[in-house]
């Protein structure tokens, strides 16, 4: 029974505190005068980020780690720095409460979220934790009349987790910055994560295609329902070749990554000129139907969204990145639309059961309501059942059109409840049919060929909600195949017989909800971290996007390639999901958090080198400390170098990915060239590596300039091409007296091979004076970063052509200034692509040319393309999902203005001087009040009161 009024203001002030200012909002609706909700806006307490933050009393490995390995792994925490504010607030607050609830989510981390708080505030007050899997009313009212204590189980395990994760990210990410680049990370699951990007990536990169040929029939039959126009008879069908003389034709199937067929398997490999001569061969055959098998089709819904379900789905259906989808769910939770969304649980409570079967029965009747409410068995291993499946919340579902939403929230909200509503409906039934044609060729060869189809004659839960596929080819389940009525013995009329050509192809790439899905098949990691393991890999640089498939990087193949030699079992499939495991063996309390972690960290025992501890067989903990502490067999080059073909090798650097073919002769020189940073490693051939090297690269030296005799140069950079000039050695490069030498960027009609000494020298005269105005200001022409332009004081004029800046005449410039200066934006340029019409805003999609580069827009909403991102080669998915990111995270916040704060600056001497009148005053004031009131503490308490029905209000 949820308290009244009357029983809250009897039990005092309650504070009650959440994660988020949107959820503390949503919260404080549902109680009553008597409780304060306030947000801890997230964890307030962590290990530190660095040794700066590391208390003095702390030395040594505890200052670099944020843990006392010695001393049972002790984690020393402190509270974040942009938190401090908010814990002084939270005591504040704690200091007029009479009791405290900690309403954080009831998964590991709110737990530990819940606990951290407990410690920082110190509470003098009763503690209750009160926990919940939807934002109610009535279940928020049933969490505060039913609080427990807090779970230490679920705090030790998720503090494991953290000095595990800490441990494995601070020891073996130095590795990476010594051997391979500064700036990296290495993670316990973002580190496997990459690894199976890779992998796949090699699949590609050693995969050969075979090439194989059939053919397909168009075949008629002239039976009474098509003959009438039935449209449920087609009357003609399409039947491929599936056997030759009872050989069966060989399909994609029966070949091997490297092209070659299978061994053992028995088929008959058609080329080209074998299939058009067997298509000749059939022209004039007399086809009749040899079998004919009909089975029954069946198939269930599909089980409630997890987190991971919902993030597949979403991506397949709305085209939302992981990280995009847990955003815009957690708005949906917050403001009590949904439940919890980070769960790996498909229960529905009976409450839900209830509401969707009511729902089916209302929305398309009491037909498509199967007897008995459906359940549906966790698949997750170690799955906390204490969760429900993600839903829509409440005891009564609101459709999608009741809800008030709109945009991304909206897609969402209604893909959850279709989903749950589907998952308490009847089967779809029908059938299917397998439809077996044989003739005999000219040439005396037997050929069969052979159709299959379905019908649905009752769609049962397909009314609500059909699963996508990653596999854009795939048929999804409601699409029927109909064949017409035929029987054994009929004969048919071949209208068309065609040789198809086909080709095996390479191994898909992951895409985010692919590789979702194969982490949770292979049970690496938890559900709730996979969308912050996908954002860091990205993040990192580690993996891009190309459309919506996840390309890895030449510099994770070096990351990988390092790992897999030196850490063999740190980024082992199996060693990790055993980690994992024994992790929650630990939150189950069968395991000790500190023995295991010693065994982790320090090995089974002193004996065993690096690479016993750490690869070898037997126990699957190994010694992590010694593995980064002998280093001298890492090969830094070795690592970062992979060999291309045609004695070219591929070499990751600290400043990027280049191809090098060593030099023909010894002690000479070897050519080298950088390789686009976007460009897929399965597209780095022999062809392509050669005509990077044979493009001019390095310097090249234009001659000395005649005025300072120093050397004029050209080079290719990262950002393009220029021209430099060579201080001499002894000039300084630091400090007051630092010379910087003269560059300029090459304009774009001007190439490596063909700029000269007189070009560079007057790319590096620029800006070039034109002339002076009859007012006597300059006036010059410049090439700045967004094109030529003219610039005379504050007053900027573009310019048509590169060319002009060393043309144009004092004139020409005064007629281009003596024109009106264009206000506003210039006139709109033409999409540089169209993508269709975006599935949220229904307006079409276009890529433009901004100022600061391309970028996708539906008129409504604006999204740079990432790094990754080409314009020719972007995909109507790939500019929907940047644009569902750019909602997710809403309005960009406004930034006070530097010209505001010189006002304040500016009031602040004004504010001094009335100060000592203001504070004389306050003195005067509070000498009065206090002669009319009661005692101080009955102030402190009314003040108290008035504060508890603000903040209820």
């Amino acid at each position: 029974m949820s308290p009244t009024t009357s029983e809250t203001a009897q039990g005092g002030r309650r504070l009650v505190i959440v994660e988020s200012p949107a959820k503390a909002k949503t919260i404080k609706g549902y109680l009553g005068p008597g409780y304060v909700v306030e947000a801890s806006v997230g964890h307030i307490r962590d290990l530190p980020n660095g040794a700066a933050e590391v208390p003095d009393k702390y030395t040594g490995e505890v200052r670099r780690l944020g843990v006392d390995v010695d001393h049972d792994f002790q984690p020393v925490y402190v509270v974040n720095s942009d938190k401090k504010s908010q814990v002084k607030k939270l005591k504040e607050l704690l200091a007029d409460s009479d009791e405290l609830f900690l309403a954080t989510d009831e998964d590991r981390e709110g737990e530990a979220i819940a606990w951290h708080l407990q410690e920082v505030l110190k509470p003098k007050v009763p503690v209750r934790r009160m926990v919940f899997h939807e934002i109610t009313k009535d279940a928020i009212r049933a969490a505060v009349a039913n609080p427990r204590e807090l779970n230490q189980r679920l705090v030790d395990a998720q503090e494991t987790r953290r000095i595990l994760d800490r441990l494995y990210g601070y020891e073996v990410s130095p590795v990476l910055w010594k051997k391979v680049m500064r700036g990296l990370s290495a993670g316990r699951v973002q580190s496997v994560a990459t690894r199976l990007v890779v992998e796949r990536e090699r699949e590609r990169i050693a995969f050969r295609s075979a090439e194989y040929w059939d053919l397909t029939g168009t075949f008629s039959h002239p039976s009474p329902a098509a003959l009438k126009g039935d449209a449920g008879d087609p009357g003609t069908f399409g039947a491929r070749l599936t056997a030759v003389d009872g050989l069966r034709v060989a399909q994609g199937r029966d070949f091997t990554s490297l092209g070659q067929l299978k061994d053992g398997v028995n088929v008959l490999h058609l080329d080209e000129a074998g299939a058009r001569s067997l298509a000749a061969a059939l022209a004039d055959t007399a086809f009749t139907v040899r079998s004919v098998e009909s089975k029954p089709y069946r198939r269930s819904p599909y089980a409630p969204f997890r987190t991971t379900t919902l993030q597949q789905e979403a991506s397949r259906k709305l085209g939302f990145g992981a990280k995009a989808t847990m955003q815009v769910a957690q708005k949906l939770y917050e403001n009590g639309y949904i439940t919890y969304m980070r769960t790996d649980s498909t229960i529905l409570s009976d409450t839900a059961v209830a509401a969707a079967r009511a729902q089916v029965t209302q929305l398309y009747g009491a037909d498509y309501l199967p007897d008995k409410p459906r359940t549906y068995a966790g698949k997750v291993k170690n799955a906390q059942e204490a969760h429900e499946a993600i839903r829509p919340s409440g005891d009564r579902f609101r459709t999608p059109a009741e809800t008030g939403l709109t945009g991304d929230q909206f897609r969402l909200y209604e893909l959850i409840w279709k989903r749950t509503v589907a998952s308490q409906m009847k089967d779809a039934i029908g059938n299917s049919v397998t439809v077996k044609i044989g003739g005999r060729a000219s040439d005396g060869r037997d050929a069969e060929f052979s159709a299959s189809g379905k019908t649905i004659t009752f769609h049962g839960f397909m009314k609500a909600y059909v699963e996508g596929a990653d596999d854009p080819n795939a048929e999804l389940d409601d699409r029927e195949r109909r064949l017409p009525q035929v029987a054994e013995g009929d004969r048919l009329t071949a209208e068309e017989i065609t040789a198809d050509g086909h080709a095996t192809k390479p191994p898909a790439r992951y895409t985010e909800a692919s590789l979702v899905k194969e982490l949770e098949e292979r049970e690496i990691g938890r559900p709730s971290t996979y969308a912050t393991i996908l954002g860091t890999i990205l993040d990192r640089g580690y993996v891009f996007k190309k459309g919506t498939a996840l390309v890895p990087s030449f510099l994770s193949f070096a990351v990988v390639n390092l790992l897999e030699k030196h850490f063999g079992r740190l980024v082992d499939y199996d060693f990790t999901a055993k980690m994992e495991d024994d992790l929650d063996r630990i939150a189950r309390g069968e395991a000790e958090a500190v023995p295991w972690l010693k065994r982790f960290y320090f090995g089974e025992g002193a004996q065993g080198g690096a690479a016993e501890a750490g690869n070898g067989d037997g126990d699957h903990l190994g010694g992590l400390k010694e593995l980064v502490t002998d280093l001298g067999a890492i090969d830094a080059r070795e690592i970062s170098s992979f060999p291309v073909g045609d004695g070219i090798v591929l070499r990751v650097g600290r400043y990027g990915p280049y191809v090098e073919r060593p030099a023909e002769v010894e002690g000479g020189t070897g050519r080298r060239a950088d390789v686009p940073d976007d460009l897929p490693p399965d597209e780095l051939t022999v062809a392509y590596a050669e005509e990077l090297l044979a493009k001019p690269s390095g310097e090249f030296e234009l001659g000395p300039d005649p005025e300072t005799g120093r050397m004029i140069v050209a080079k290719d950079g990262r950002y393009g091409p220029y021209v430099t000039e060579v201080l001499p050695e002894d000039t300084p490069k630091s400090g007051k007296n630092a010379i910087k030498p003269r560059t300029a960027s090459l304009l774009k009609s001007m190439s490596l091979d063909t700029v000269t000494l007189e070009d560079a020298l007057k790319l590096m005269s620029l800006p070039r004076v034109v002339g002076v105005d009859p007012e006597g200001v300059e006036i010059t022409a410049q090439n700045g970063r967004y094109g030529p332009y003219l610039k005379k004081g504050t007053d900027s004029r573009s310019l048509e052509t590169e060319e002009q800046i060393f043309t144009i005449t004092l004139e020409e410039a005064l007629a281009i200034y003596a024109q009106p200066k264009q206000r506003g934006r210039a006139a709109a340029k033409p999409p540089l692509k169209e993508l269709g019409t975006d599935p949220v805003s229904e307006r079409p999609v276009v890529v433009k040319d901004g100022r600061f580069g391309p970028y996708v827009t539906d008129g409504e909403t604006n999204a740079t393309l990432r790094r990754d991102d080409d314009v020719e080669t972007i995909t109507p998915e790939r500019g929907y999902e940047l644009l569902a990111e750019k909602r997710a995270k809403g309005p960009a916040k406004k930034t006070a203005k530097k010209a505001a704060a010189k006002k304040t600056a500016a009031k602040k001497t004004a504010a001094k001087k009335t100060a000592a009148k203001k504070t004389a005053a306050k003195k005067t004031t509070a000498k009065k009040t206090a002669a009319k009131t009661t005692p101080k503490t009955a102030a402190k308490k009314a003040t108290a009161a008035r504060k508890s029905s603000a903040n209820a209000e």
